[in-house]
């Protein structure tokens, strides 16, 4: 008997279990259909309420100096219009936004993501890598792109652009980029720039936003003429505008090889290498990120491409350009990399602004070197401007020696490759005068307390060695009776006079 009731009592628990279970069952589905019915509701007003092309035309696309006709905008363009001049007129559920950003929202946290959507951040150059970048912002959170690039899209552009088809051939790319992107994130406020960018129009195209006066969070650097980029970056690093540039993307073909590092650290780039040179003769040795690539060339590789020698028989080859000072030779590009670096300078731009967890790759430590081969080479011109005058120690106080730390950086690294131009020992480098001067190298201006004194000093006139090798240079040569071709063997003095000459070349930037 008491069996029996125990069975009854454990089944008529089930029952109630099994009832529970289906009634919550119950309940959280009727909360997730009127969630999704909500959700379906909010979605069809934001349709419904879009008009139809055959209604009230709604602003166009904005409007940009170009060169030949934008092709016609179809019936979805016109939808994508209407949309956004809706959703910028603050008429777009911002829960819609939030759920469109949500995988950013719980990666960045909803203060990163906050600080993301207040952001403006300027692209300049909108070819491959500038497109890619521009489009991940966008589809990331950031609300205001200026956009800037002279060029217009061409055939050739749809290997490595991040959203032209075909329809956009012959559209200027800051509005191509526009007209895609608005179909993608409504919401985004661009300010189209068909310019090309130089350093007279740098405070107008780097300005402020002009509704509401918001300086850039970030500028990124997507040009690959040497001459832009290198005035865009020095007017960021001189103004304190974060910035990060991505040098050559052409020729390259392995994406693992791909670096996220600091101007100085750059190697085994060309576009980086003649940048970095540039920029160091400016005075810029370090504090700009860039995004290049380590990739060695090598047999089999692609390379830039010569121009047909009938070209060169018509005539002067810049004619070919499209503008003065750019390139005319074919660039090879493989079509994914110009997009992995597009979304590296777009990650990094991203964590930079959110506040995310970023660290640089650390720098090589040589600034102190730079400081001690200066201190050297000021030494070393001190004392042969005694020998030379047969002055007292006193004539060179506050002697000035017109050479300055990025320039240091520049023939150390870049034009003696770290290593002695006499042995090759990359130890304990300094610089010192090659040959011994035949004229007065010293300059005096003025007179009394306001006298100045300084070296007349050429970058050209300087030579890498080891402190050792420097040491017996300027005994036995600068302070002494020894030629060049005493103490050094022709190989050695063909090879200081083809830096020398290299080192010309870019004297003219100083």
């Amino acid at each position: 008997m008491s069996s029996f009731l125990s069975n009854s009592t454990n089944q008529s628990k089930l029952q109630l279990a099994t009832v529970a279970l289906a009634s919550a069952a119950v309940t959280a589905g009727a909360i997730y259909g009127y969630q999704q019915s909500r959700h379906g509701e909010r979605l069809n007003r934001l349709k419904k309420s879009i008009p139809s092309s055959a209604g009230e035309a709604e602003p166009e696309l904005q409007k940009v100096t170009r060169q030949g006709p934008v092709p016609k905008l179809d019936k979805e363009d016109e939808h994508n219009q209407a949309l956004a001049h809706r959703a910028q007129n603050g008429d777009f559920d911002d829960e819609l936004i939030l759920e469109q950003l949500a995988r950013n929202r719980v990666f960045l946290g909803d203060e990163g993501l906050a600080k993301l959507r207040n952001s403006f951040v300027v692209i300049v150059g909108c070819g491959g890598v500038g497109s890619h970048a521009a489009t991940t912002l966008a589809r990331s959170g950031v609300s205001k792109l200026r956009l800037i690039d002279f060029d217009q899209v061409t055939l050739s552009s749809l290997n490595r652009h991040a959203v032209a088809t075909l329809a956009d051939v012959g559209m200027p790319k800051v509005q191509c980029l526009q007209r895609r992107l608005i179909a993608i994130t409504p919401w985004v406020r661009f300010d189209l720039r068909l310019q090309k960018f130089d350093g007279s129009v740098a405070p107008e195209l780097l300005g402020a936003w002009e509704k509401d006066g918001q300086k850039p969070d970030f500028v990124i650097d997507a040009i690959d003429n040497i001459d832009s980029k290198v005035e865009l970056l020095k007017y960021c690093y001189d103004n304190n505008l974060p910035v990060i540039s991505s040098m050559g993307a052409g020729t390259k073909s392995d994406p693992t090889r791909i670096m996220v590092g600091d101007i100085g650290t750059s190697t085994d780039d060309g576009l980086s290498r003649a940048t970095r040179r540039r920029l160091k003769l400016l005075g810029v040795t370090s504090g700009i990120p860039v995004v290049y690539s380590t990739e060695k060339m090598g047999e089999g590789k692609a390379a830039l491409l010569p121009l047909p020698e009938d070209e060169f028989k018509k005539g002067d080859v810049g004619d070919l350009a499209a503008l003065p000072d750019f390139r005319v030779r074919i660039l090879p590009v493989l079509g994914t990399m110009p997009a992995v670096f597009g979304y590296t300078v777009a990650n990094h731009v991203i964590l930079k602004i959110s506040g995310y967890p970023l660290d640089y790759i650390p720098q090589k430590g040589r600034d102190k070197m730079y400081d001690s081969i200066q201190a050297f080479v000021q030494a070393s011109e001190e004392k042969i401007i005694r020998a030379v005058t047969g002055g007292p120690r006193e004539l060179c106080i506050g002697l000035k020696v017109p050479i300055q730390p990025g320039e240091v950086s520049f023939l150390v690294e870049d034009i003696y490759k770290a290593k002695s131009a006499v042995t090759g020992i990359p130890t304990k480098l300094v610089l010192i005068r090659w040959q011994k001067p035949t004229r007065d190298i010293l300059i005096r201006i003025g007179e009394g307390a306001d006298e100045q004194k300084s070296s007349d000093l050429k970058l050209s006139e300087l030579v890498c060695m080891t402190k050792e090798e420097a040491t017996r240079h300027q005994k036995e040569v600068l302070l002494g009776e020894k030629t060049l071709e005493e103490l050094y063997d022709a190989e050695v003095i063909e090879r200081v006079a083809k830096r020398q000459e290299e080192i010309k070349l870019y004297e003219k930037y100083r």
